[in-house]
């Protein structure tokens, strides 16, 4: 019967004794930088000066608040005149796949079902961008408001960590159709590690800097904000022109803005780029992202680790993302991945990886 079901997908992110310390570890992880933001030495890897006790942790108005939120989120999902856009052939062909046995705790952390849906709504594309992203937005408006509350006027930094991060969150939204070709939509199910990781990880860690900037504000003249600006403006140009030459490829190669890029002809009938920004680098995007998220630190000053924890998790996040696309890509394309490794042989940065 084993031979029927043909040969199993490597386990990932270490299968099920990974995936049960990572459903530890990364709720651990929010709390603790959450509990240290607020603590006047903000030790990032030191241990939180208190733990709130149970009746801090609960509230009923917060509950309600969050369940409107997310109320609100599903009925704009759900509006009649909203665009629909076809998404990538999953890794199922579209076809319902039903797996026998697996384990309890793996199934859990990675999801087993690839796209869980009542009718229309799609609980994982729904989660992938909404209520986590926007309420990243809200939460950082509200921490500007707060520090204004308190110190009569936003700092410069409150402003550049809001204004980067906005136009984050704005050029995902309104190129929100590119993520159906991610592979957290067509590769991976929905369980704990894409739910917690929109709905909890995405606006609470994320917003780190402006949580850090309230309880520790810092200095920054117009010289240093004018280069952060630099360097986020870099980020962002390769980010977003790397994302949109692979999507216009991706939805028309005779676009006279792709069609004089070199490419190579894969197995599948697909084209793989080796020219423009996909000929710099395997993974151009991530770059830019690793860029931006340096430019969203800088502003926090240098005194303190925590609010560079973003750019360290994101550098490891993206490495581990890459590692996974490449296996991925080599099963798919075979010999065409080869010789594009050939001929771009950097992964995420020029000349060192």
């Amino acid at each position: 019967m084993a031979s029927l079901q043909g040969p199993r997908a490597p386990l990932e992110f270490g299968g099920p004794l990974g995936a049960a310390g990572l459903l530890l570890l990364l709720p651990a992880t929010m709390f603790h930088l959450l509990l240290v933001a607020r603590s006047g030495p903000a030790r990032l890897l030191g241990p939180p000066p208190y733990l709130p006790g149970l009746e801090v942790l609960w509230s009923p108005r917060a509950l309600l608040l969050l369940l409107t939120w997310l109320g609100l989120q599903a009925a704009l999902y759900l509006l009649p005149a909203r665009k629909v856009a076809e998404g990538q052939e999953l890794k199922d062909k579209s076809r319902l796949c039903y797996p026998i046995n697996g384990n309890l705790i793996y199934d859990f952390f990675l999801g087993r079902e690839l796209n869980p849906r009542i009718c229309s709504f799609d609980f994982k594309y729904f989660c992938e961008l909404r209520p986590g992203l926007i309420g990243w937005v809200f939460i950082n408006l509200a921490l500007l408001v707060q520090e204004a509350e308190q110190r009569g006027s936003p700092s410069l930094a409150m402003w550049l960590v809001n204004g980067f991060q906005l136009l984050y969150v704005g050029d995902a939204l309104w190129h929100e159709e590119a993520i159906l070709t991610t592979m957290d939509i067509t590769h991976d199910g929905f369980g704990f590690m894409l739910a917690f990781g929109d709905l909890a990880w995405v606006p609470f860690t994320y917003s780190l800097q402006a949580q850090f900037l309230l309880y520790h504000p810092q200095p920054l003249g117009l010289p240093m904000a004018a280069v952060i600006c630099l360097i986020n403006a870099i980020g962002y140009y390769i980010f977003r022109g790397a994302n949109s030459q692979k999507n216009t490829f991706r939805k028309n190669p005779s676009d006279p803005s792709v069609s004089g890029l070199e490419t190579i002809p894969t197995a599948t009938g697909r084209q793989l780029l080796v020219s423009g920004w996909w000929g710099m680098v395997r993974h151009p995007n991530y770059l830019g992202d690793l860029i931006m998220a340096l430019a969203w630190s800088l502003p926090c000053g240098v005194s303190h680790l925590l609010p560079y924890f973003y750019v360290l998790y994101f550098t490891a996040l993206l490495v581990h993302r890459e590692a996974r696309d490449e296996r991925q890509c080599l099963q798919k394309y075979g010999r065409a991945w080869q010789e594009y490794c050939r001929r771009v042989p950097y992964r995420i940065l020029p000349y060192i990886y």
